[in-house]
């Protein structure tokens, strides 16, 4: 320690006698410091014993961590501004979640040289821009508000109000009314480009509506009436087309059991749906399909119009998971009310089986499938999530006198997630056609091809 204070310049030249009389005075004043420290040190057990108190231990310096993820930031109104993929904002029981999301998507679709829809060959498109938030503001209530740019309009997705008390989730607002399995699973979470035929043919979709959902457990039933979207219902066009005319109404249910053996997940669900069109049986119903791509606005699949006054559907689905195995697969029929004729019934349903290659889960939570969060995200000492899906896709629209084609698809899908909230996704599909809508010289049995491939982002 006094070697520390001597000074630099001594080892290099000599000092006078009375410069050293100076600094011998200075080292004794400060080793008389020392020593009286020393001593008051000696004395504090004694001390501390004495009273009979116990002095606190003093711990060693701790080690240096590794922060993980830097702490919320706090506004100087005592927000607290965290990061979810988009920033979130908290201040006491309330919070505000920014989400968003771009979906672009292209494709090739395959057909033989025979058929003329100028819709065959490629084509792209901005398939989603969301924007929106959700977050809660105390008291169990909630809230989510999302609009979205799709298909050239302005749409309202998910915009309710919720409220939330133990085992009990009350929902007023559009939503989706329970219609499948493959329906209700996020469109940036799913395992292949797009839904089930059948989700698209039977035109499910969200509706505005007030539903209650109970968990408990391994159960989960869910139920809610609804009237019919948001957008269909602020159409200002007078006539039966009207929104001031709509008055349809229909009631949704389903209830999952989701029991777990070991390691493995397992889902058994029912779902049934009943809906009376009222003044929108002045109009005539029609079911339709898409080659699977979004993209093309031709349907090779279609009913004629149907003079109906309702409908009832009911399915049936099944998955697990295991690690990085999933599968699942869902069956679905829908009848048509025709007053004064039979009533034909449509059927669509799905195999599927999956596999995360680099080792993560896809998740289960609430009755559905999640994302896949890569371990190892690009930047990070890895290079992301890739999973392997193939599926099949069955659709049949003939029954009674109705023809409206029959599809049988095989789809393979791979997807890579390199970092969280980041996607891209490539698919391809072969769908035999039967009864086709739209004609290959004549014939109406005939396959086609499909090349997919999407770039998304979902914060």
């Amino acid at each position: 320690m006094f070697a520390m204070l001597a000074p630099a310049p001594l080892a290099a030249q000599a000092i006078s006698a009375s410069e050293a009389d100076a600094l011998r005075a200075q080292i004794a004043a400060l080793k008389a410091q020392v020593d009286r420290l020393e001593a008051r040190l000696d004395k504090a057990p004694a001390a501390v014993a004495a009273s009979g108190s116990t002095a606190p231990a003093v711990a060693p310096p701790a080690a240096p961590t590794q922060v993980a993820q830097a702490a919320p930031a706090k506004a100087p109104d005592n927000t607290i501004i965290g990061w979810k993929g988009g920033p979130v904002f908290t201040r006491g029981a309330a919070s505000f979640h920014v989400k968003g999301r771009i979906q672009y998507d292209a494709g090739l679709l395959m057909t033989p040289q025979s058929v003329t829809d100028r819709s065959k060959g490629y084509s792209n498109e901005l398939r989603r821009l969301r924007l929106g938030g959700e977050g809660q503001l105390g008291g169990g209530f909630g809230y989510k508000l999302e609009v979205e740019l799709s298909d050239n309009s302005v749409d309202l997705v998910d915009t309710y109000i919720t409220y939330e008390k133990g085992k009990w989730l009350l929902t007023l607002g559009n939503q989706n009314g329970f219609q499948s399995l493959d329906e209700l699973i996020s469109d940036t979470a799913g395992s292949v480009m797009e839904r089930a035929a059948f989700t698209d043919a039977f035109g499910f979709e969200r509706r505005l509506g007030l539903s209650a959902q109970y968990r408990s457990g391994i159960l989960l039933a869910q139920a809610g009436i609804f009237s019919d979207s948001a957008d269909s219902l602020t159409n200002a066009s007078d006539g039966a087309n009207g929104g001031d005319e709509n008055n349809s109404y229909g009631v949704d249910s389903r209830l999952v059991l989701a029991p777990k053996l070991g390691k493995t997940q397992l889902h058994f669900g029912v779902s049934g749906h009943w809906r009376d069109f009222q003044r929108l049986s002045e109009n005539p119903q029609r079911y339709r399909q898409r080659p699977y791509l979004h993209s093309s606005n031709s349907r090779f699949l279609a009913t004629p119009n149907i003079p109906a006054d309702g409908e009832s559907h009911y399915g049936v689905e099944f998955g697990g998971e295991r690690g990085p195995l999933w599968w699942a697969g869902e069956a679905h029929w829908l009848r048509v009310s025709r007053p004064g004729l039979s009533d034909p019934t449509f059927f669509g349903g799905y195999g599927e089986v999956g596999y995360v290659l680099t080792g993560e889960s896809r998740g289960y939570k609430n009755g559905i499938f999640g994302i896949v969060k890569p371990d190892r995200p690009v930047g990070s000492g890895g290079w992301g999530a890739l999973q392997a899906t193939v599926r099949y896709d069955y659709l049949d629209m003939n029954d009674k006198d109705i023809v409206g084609g029959t599809q049988n698809g095989v789809i393979a899908a791979l997807v890579w997630t390199p970092v969280e909230f980041l996607r891209f996704n490539v698919n391809y599909a072969h769908l035999a056609y039967t009864d086709a809508a739209i004609l290959a010289g004549g014939r109406s049995n005939y396959g086609v091809d499909v090349v997919a491939w999407r770039a998304e982002l979902d914060f």
